[in-house]
């Protein structure tokens, strides 16, 4: 049994306690949270276990010259892609938009064509959106720092 279930039931029972719109602020607040700690893992190219993403794979060498030299996914983790959404029971990161797709083919390590006209190609999976243990403890900060006032 884990031993800080009373603590959680306790905890659980606190928030439950909370008006709705104070449970939507909690919910919200947690989301940005969530959302910014997943930006920067995506910057350091981690998965949420901390183990590092695949590797891009070599081009051929009839392309492009010289390297790629951007990192990967710059874009899908800028706020424009990616939403928060807290609600009364639940705070919510995702990609919103085209790019859920692209997305979803990394996070899952799925067959996808890079555009309309090439063959497919099977993506490395490289797992943008996760929880990991300093997600779970961040969580906890939130909702006792939210409670204290």
């Amino acid at each position: 049994m884990n031993e800080f279930k009373p603590f959680e039931d306790k905890l659980a029972g606190l928030i439950a306690a909370l008006s709705p719109t104070a449970r939507r602020k909690m919910t919200a607040e947690i989301a940005k949270e969530l959302r910014t700690s997943q930006q920067q893992r995506i910057k350091r190219q981690q998965a949420p276990d901390g183990t590092p993403y695949a590797a891009r794979k070599r081009q051929p060498v009839k392309g492009k010259k010289g390297r790629v030299k951007r990192a990967m996914f710059t874009k899908l983790r800028t706020n424009r892609y990616m939403k928060t959404k807290g609600t009364n029971d639940a705070a919510v990161v995702e990609f919103v938009g085209r790019v859920q797709r692209m997305a979803r083919v990394h996070q899952e390590g799925l067959r996808d064509k890079p555009n309309r006209y090439s063959a497919g190609v099977q993506y490395e999976e490289r797992p943008l959106l996760g929880v990991s243990k300093q997600n779970e403890q961040l969580v906890s900060e939130v909702i006792i720092n939210h409670l204290n006032n």
